[in-house]
């Protein structure tokens, strides 16, 4: 194992606003989109490099670039099962919000309403991505960016926006709040400026975004089911929204 490379991964943790990117797929994406990659270490760079070639030709230059020989387990707690970690800038938020405030908007932005599990948030930040929303913003305590979420959304965080947010900062634009007392979603078109607020898990929408809503939305689901997973939710109502077009 490299020292030096041990020392600028100790001073790149301790030396700013950078994020762990946990895992090839998460270093792949944040290539692919434009992050500032500070330093990246693996196992195995061999292997690394290989499955760069085999997986992301587009980025397999700055893989080869940038990986460097360490033993992970001494740098991090917990392992990727694709030995490679990295840590990247986190995007500028003036630049963030500039684009989730920026009109005519393409795409809905995903509001999430005090989420609690840090999954859940990675899964809704990769789904945004795939779909092309303007982006993923949250109410509460949670921190979007925290690494457990960046690994959940597999370094898609970089292909879209994700930043925390208050009511009082809420992006312009109409409030579509998914509740089980809205109108079913099939009978509506979801605008491509609207913001589709989900609840946490566990609680709903908080009263106060209820009723900032411009408009209650349900989802099709059978009786006595009692929810669907927050990430399911979300990807029901941008199918519904429509996605990126073809071409």
């Amino acid at each position: 194992m490299s020292e030096q490379t041990v020392r600028e991964w100790h001073a790149a943790a301790e030396g700013g606003d950078l994020v762990l990117l946990d895992g090839f797929h998460a270093l792949k994406h944040a290539l692919r989109f434009g992050a500032d990659v500070r330093v990246a270490v693996a196992d195995d760079p061999g292997a690394v490099r290989a499955l760069a070639a085999q997986l992301a030709s587009d980025v397999e230059d700055d893989v080869a670039r940038l990986v460097r020989a360490a033993e992970l387990r001494t740098l991090l707690p917990r392992v990727h099962p694709t030995g490679v970690a990295a840590l990247a800038v986190r995007p500028d938020a003036a630049e963030g919000r500039a684009l989730l405030d920026r009109t005519p908007r393409t795409a809905p932005i995903v509001v999430l309403d005090n989420p609690r599990n840090l999954g859940n948030v990675g899964a809704v930040v990769r789904l945004a991505a795939g779909f092309g929303a303007t982006g993923v913003v949250t109410r509460g305590d949670l921190d979007p960016w925290h690494p457990n979420v960046v690994r959940a959304g597999a370094g898609l965080h970089y292909a879209t926006t994700v930043q925390s947010v208050s009511l009082e900062t809420l992006p312009e634009g109409p409030v579509y709040a998914l509740d089980p007392e809205g109108e079913d979603i099939r009978a509506l078109a979801l605008p491509d400026d609207a913001l589709l607020a989900f609840g946490s898990e566990r609680h709903g929408i908080s009263p106060e975004l209820r009723a900032r809503a411009d408009h209650l939305v349900s989802l099709p689901m059978r009786p006595q089911v009692s929810s669907y997973n927050l990430a399911t939710s979300v990807a029901m109502a941008l199918f519904h929204w429509g996605g990126p077009h073809p071409g």
